[in-house]
């Protein structure tokens, strides 16, 4: 199978390929652990554990690394506004290090909730102060930065190809367009590596450097340990569409200034979750957790199903309807594989499966090696499982199969045997009343059972059942 992608960088649709044979490199821009990711935030990680499987699906070894960003992130990507760690402090009276850990153990329990694959290694910005502070000398002997109000600056002018990630017009960047001015800076878009006391009065975190006490900038961080990790040269980053314009454009310049060469191949963006005509954001108050969800008992997995139906590239809107949407065919599909375990003795291996079978196998998978195209890939899974021309051992195969991309854990479905005994006698009663032919009690019980929640399906191994949606 061959994985095509979009890559930002040539706004095309290309052949994946690796530096390495058999193994990808990626990573992945993590939380500012200031507070809850919100749902938002949780639909890109999604799209990246959606690519992340479907690496691993066509054959490659993946190594994932993920930061998490516990200093220097501002309130501003453009080095203005305060330190958002500082400012949660300040709002909840707990130290920096408690809000850190406290949001960083929750949102790994969200991901864990979403059924999203872990990163191979996460690394924490504050565990990297000395890789940050090496990256930066090398920026600095390269004669990219300048000194300036305490601060240490990166100046774009001294990199020709700074913004071909946005395409940022050039004339924008000597006018500093949309850009507040700092004094310090020599042109408005440079942007600040290492930020000494200057910059904020009493900063929590701060650590020794050559240029004095203070804490490194945000974007310097996803450059220094992305390259301890994955080496100079890797396969892929991943983020956020908003990435494009600040961060990742930023990181490009520093990274390649600091080693002389191109740092990555494939740039992969995850487009906005938006409620109305706004993307989601905490800025603005309009921010759902997946708390909020759980709390209105949905499971974690409807919301991951409601991701799986937009693609990773366009926005996707937001309703609690198209919410209950994707819980009601999520439960549906549970439901429906539930049924297929009992109704299978053994599945059988992807190599026995019939013609029937494999079309639609292979419709999957050109779906999803297609960009990631999951909502098409959604679309060939119901019809296999309408189709009666294909065996209920050969459907689960493929069902099961296709959960290695989906990420939904049906694996873990199992045939439900949890009946109270006057339903267990209700069924029991229908089944001799069906071989005695008295069709009309069989058909007065099933309704009986229907009111209850409970609906029954006759197959060749017996009557199965499954509670009504």
């Amino acid at each position: 199978m061959q994985l095509r992608l979009y890559n930002t960088m040539i706004r095309n649709i290309e052949d994946f390929y690796t530096i390495e044979p058999g193994k990808a490199k990626m990573y992945t821009c993590g939380p500012t652990v200031y507070n809850y990711a919100h749902i938002g935030n949780l639909r890109t990680y999604v799209s990246e554990d959606l690519l992340r499987r479907t690496l691993e699906y066509v054959g490659y070894e993946v190594e994932h690394v993920m930061n998490v960003t516990d200093v220097g992130h501002l309130t501003d990507d453009a080095d203005e506004g305060e330190d958002k760690m500082v400012k949660s402090s300040r709002e909840s009276g707990r130290t920096v290090w408690d809000i850190a850990k406290f949001y960083t153990e929750a949102f790994f329990l969200d991901i864990d909730n979403l059924n999203i694959c872990r990163p191979s290694i996460t690394c924490k910005a504050t565990d990297h102060i000395g890789d940050m502070v090496g990256l930066i000398k090398k920026i600095e002997q390269n004669g990219h930065t300048y000194e300036s109000g305490g601060n240490v600056y990166f100046s774009i002018d001294t990199f020709p190809e700074y913004g071909k990630l946005a395409r940022l017009d050039t004339q924008d960047l000597q006018s500093g367009a949309r850009i507040e001015v700092d004094s310090n800076k020599k042109n408005p878009r440079d942007f600040v590596l290492w930020f000494t006391r200057s910059k904020f009065e009493n900063q929590s975190m701060i650590w020794d450097s050559p240029w004095g006490k203070g804490y490194p900038g945000w974007h310097v961080e996803c450059s220094a340990m992305s390259m301890r990790y994955l080496g100079e040269h890797f396969d892929i980053h991943c983020g956020g569409v908003d990435h494009i314009p600040v961060h990742h454009t930023n990181e490009i310049a520093q990274s390649e200034s600091a080693t002389g060469k191109k740092w990555v191949n494939f740039w992969i963006h995850a487009e906005f979750l938006v409620m109305g005509q706004h993307k989601m954001a905490k800025s603005k108050g309009n921010f759902i957790t997946l708390r909020t969800l759980q709390e209105e008992n949905y499971d974690p997995l409807d919301y991951r199903y409601f991701c799986l139906g937009g693609h990773y590239r366009s926005q996707l809107q937001f309703t609690f309807d198209s919410l209950d949407a994707a819980r009601t065919a999520r439960l549906n599909l549970v439901d429906r594989v539930r049924e297929l375990r009992a109704e299978v003795d053994t599945v059988p291996e992807l190599t026995d499966i019939g013609n029937d079978a494999r079309r639609y196998l292979e419709e999957f998978q050109e779906q999803v090696t297609n960009d990631l195209h999951v909502p098409k890939a959604l679309s060939v899974l119901w019809p296999l499982l309408k189709d009666s021309a294909v065996p209920a051992a050969e459907k689960l195969a493929v069902v099961l199969d296709m959960d290695r991309v989906l990420g939904l854990q049906l694996v873990s479905v199992e045939e439900e045997t949890s009946l109270d005994d006057e339903t267990h006698k209700l069924i029991t009663e229908r089944e001799e009343a069906r071989a005695a032919k008295d069709f009309a009690r069989a058909d007065q019980i099933r309704d009986q059972l229907l009111e209850k929640g409970i609906e029954l399906k006759d197959t060749p191994k017996g009557t199965v059942w499954k509670k009504k949606v």
